[in-house]
């Protein structure tokens, strides 16, 4: 299994980006996605997971409303479209999958099997 994550950059406070991670090896019809962050000097939170088992969805509060996160099992690729980004969002993302990754809306790294590498995202002022 390899999760490429690819689509971050340096972007303007109020623009968008869409991360994208492809996955190989692996049906995502079967597997809960999940993209995680780290921002510098701060612990790796989840930012949105969805679940395949009871299609539920989390996103964090910080995030809510402004993130959506998708996946397209023919591409075998998931997605987290981000909108009106403030600096408060510059850090390193990382795609992630598991079977019962978002199950119950959860989004934690007790529920990935497999990480991607990180794409940095830095939002300018």
């Amino acid at each position: 299994v390899q999760l490429q994550a690819s689509g971050g950059g340096l972007v303007q406070a109020g623009g968008s980006l869409r991360l994208s991670c492809a996955a190989s090896g692996v049906n995502l019809d079967y597997y809960g996605i999940g993209w995680f962050r780290q921002a510098p000097g701060k612990e790796r939170e989840g930012v949105s997971c969805s679940s395949s088992v009871d299609s539920s969805t989390y996103y964090s509060d910080s995030v809510k409303g402004r993130f959506t996160i998708s996946r397209d099992s023919a591409k075998s690729t998931l997605y987290l479209q981000m909108n009106s980004l403030n600096v408060e969002d510059t850090a390193v993302y990382y795609c992630a999958i598991g079977p019962w990754l978002g199950y119950g809306s959860s989004c934690h790294g007790g529920g990935v099997n497999n990480w991607g590498e990180g794409t940095l995202v830095t939002v300018s002022s």
